[in-house]
């Protein structure tokens, strides 16, 4: 019971905590309105460097899914083949 109370305390504050609160949301561009905190981006380059982060680490969770699923060893002892 107290596990459960506690999951359900930690979600909902979570979510309280995630989201913007008004003056921020003012700060923000319409895109990112409501998820953010704090000021926006304050230049175009900003929105570079978020976009080579985003496609670095979907590039890096393809490959890691990929390789995890499809090792490429045929070995039964290979230390991949424990996690599948």
């Amino acid at each position: 019971m107290k596990t459960k109370l506690f999951a359900a305390l930690l979600f909902t504050t979570a979510h309280t905590v995630a989201m913007a609160c008004p003056v921020c949301e003012k700060q923000q561009p319409r895109l990112l309105r409501g998820i953010t905190h704090g000021a926006g981006p304050e230049s175009d380059w900003d929105w570079v460097i978020v976009g080579i982060v985003m496609a670095i680490t979907l590039y890096t969770l393809f490959r890691s899914i990929k390789l995890l699923v499809r090792p490429g060893e045929n070995e039964q002892s290979h230390i991949k083949q424990s996690v599948l």
